[in-house]
């Protein structure tokens, strides 16, 4: 009796890790921008590329986001700069799409480039938007929580640019937006709001039962040459389309 008595708890044991942990594996939604309005420039091609190359850890730890913001920000880029048939050419590039750990932390960054030339070639004008967003990293070890990190800062980062890029190029490159009488399409305010214009709003969709409404967003400081800290990418007046 005192020997079944001691096989018992290990059996037990025994069947407990045969079972396994049960808990699914998280799953994420697809980060949609489709119900966001397009932005229509004036030129008759918009090209989008990639020009990010992560080394070998930047590339393992994008490896385990859910979406990176590198394929995030050419989706937005596809469904949202639009061509309206216009001669020239508009040039999108995704020139940083980074998540990298630094001082316990995990630091995503995103920079994106626009390009306009004119039918022959010739360059009129360009503007780069920049975003960061950090947090906490996680235990390497625990898998479900650095995917849920990375899926996070690829949200933030999206949101982010979603705002900035659009101030960039109405600051920038106004005269290559197509604006239409329709409100959706009005250009933002000086302190960054956009009262009817191009929708500034999260890109993660509108939470069910309700309207995609605009957001406002702090307007980036000018500095002494009339542009964002940072920014010198005007052209002269008169090489403006």
């Amino acid at each position: 009796m005192k020997r079944l008595r001691f096989l018992a708890p290990i059996a037990v044991l025994a069947l407990s890790a045969c079972g396994g942990d049960s808990t699914p594996p998280a799953t994420y939604t697809p980060l949609n921008y489709s119900y966001l309005p397009p932005i229509m420039l004036k030129v008759v091609t918009v090209n989008i590329q990639n020009n990010y190359v992560p080394d070998a850890g930047a590339q393992a730890l994008l490896a385990q986001d859910p979406e990176t913001p590198a394929d995030a920000m050419l989706a937005v880029a596809r469904q949202r700069l639009v061509a309206n048939g216009t001669p020239g050419t508009a040039t999108f590039t995704v020139e940083n799409a980074s998540i990298e750990p630094e001082n316990g932390n995990l630091v995503g960054t995103l920079t994106v480039r626009l390009d306009v030339v004119s039918p022959d070639g010739r360059a009129k004008g360009y503007t780069e938007a920049s975003v960061n967003h950090s947090e906490t990293a996680p235990d390497s070890n625990d898998q479900a929580k650095m995917q849920a990190v990375l899926y996070d800062i690829t949200t933030q980062l999206m949101n982010e640019m979603n705002v900035e890029l659009q101030y960039q190029m109405q600051h920038n490159l106004g005269s290559w937006i197509a604006y239409s009488t329709n409100a959706a399409a009005a250009p933002v305010t000086s302190n960054g709001s956009v009262p009817g214009g191009i929708m500034a709003t999260p890109l993660t969709g509108p939470p069910a039962g309700t309207s995609t409404a605009p957001v406002t967003a702090p307007a980036a400081p000018l500095g002494p040459n009339g542009l964002a800290p940072g920014v010198h990418n005007m052209v002269p007046p008169g090489m403006m389309h």
